[in-house]
């Protein structure tokens, strides 16, 4: 999937979204400062590139922050990296005699 065709997906889930969140347009545009043309041609898949501040601005407005985390969620622990901090801990406690 090249980036393009990315973007117009996204911009589809955006409306999708922001209907759902019973907001109109120009609503989003108040409160993200991004101009009512680019949320248009952004959801509309005319809109070829969206820079990433823009972007979580409009996730911002439409209150889907938490969705950020669906996208990149925490990288687990490698089974190397778990490893080295099992061996960091201590096993038993030795009482001074």
């Amino acid at each position: 999937m090249f980036a393009i065709e990315i973007v117009a997906m996204l911009g589809r889930r955006f409306k999708d979204y922001r209907i759902g969140s019973d907001l109109t347009q120009k609503q989003v545009s108040e409160k993200s400062g991004v101009s009512i043309i680019t949320i248009r041609n952004f959801e509309n898949g005319k809109l070829r590139n969206i820079s990433m501040g823009t972007f979580i601005e409009l996730l911002r407005a439409i209150g889907f922050m938490q969705g950020l985390d669906d996208v990149l969620p925490e990288i687990p622990v490698s089974p190397y990296e778990l490893e080295k901090i099992q061996q960091g801990k201590r096993k038993r406690v030795r009482h001074a005699k």
